[in-house]
């Protein structure tokens, strides 16, 4: 498994987005907190996806993916924030590594790699929300992010059926 930053001109590889959009769908329908819920809406996620790209393509986000040595198999994004008062600190989106994929390190592997993609651009601190509930905040923990904030009830799986969004913040240089 191997970590990789693409390039914005690589992003319209069309096998880049296939192999994405395949881990995107099979994550959600696995029951994955990755924006949407199962079953997936490929075409929402679809979109989704390419306005992901869009971005990365313009530089203003940064993809960080995993290849299996024939396909992707993760991602996650370090997404920039407006303003030049927030340059110093982005948030961390869409983190997700194929079901095939989970619990072998590769989340792992991911995340360190999306840290020091962060560093290599300067950055002090990172920020990403997890979905309540689902018990995300004890793996992001490990790596030295602490819940800032929760947000009651912010996210709608179905009518009845309510979560809160946690806030998690960590430090890319400690003092």
């Amino acid at each position: 498994m191997e970590f990789a930053v693409i390039d914005p001109s690589d992003v319209t590889n069309p096998t880049l987005r296939a192999d994405l959009l395949d881990t995107w769908i099979a994550a959600t329908d696995a029951g994955g907190s990755v924006g949407f819920v199962a079953p997936a809406p490929v075409h929402k996620v679809a979109v989704t996806l390419d306005l992901a790209l869009e971005r990365v393509a313009a530089g203003q986000d940064v993809l960080g993916t995993l290849h299996d040595g024939s396909r992707f198999v993760g991602m996650g994004l370090l997404v920039s924030n407006s303003g030049a008062l927030f340059e110093h600190w982005r948030t961390v989106l869409r983190v997700m590594v194929h079901p095939k994929y989970q619990r072998s390190g590769s989340g792992t592997l991911l995340l360190s790699g999306l840290h020091e993609a962060a560093r290599d651009l300067g950055l002090e601190h990172l920020k990403l929300t997890v979905r309540g509930g689902e018990g995300l905040e004890n793996f992001y923990e490990r790596f030295g992010y602490r819940v800032a904030g929760t947000h009651p009830r912010a996210i709608r799986l179905n009518e009845h059926d309510y979560r809160d969004e946690l806030t998690l913040v960590m430090s890319l240089n400690p003092r």
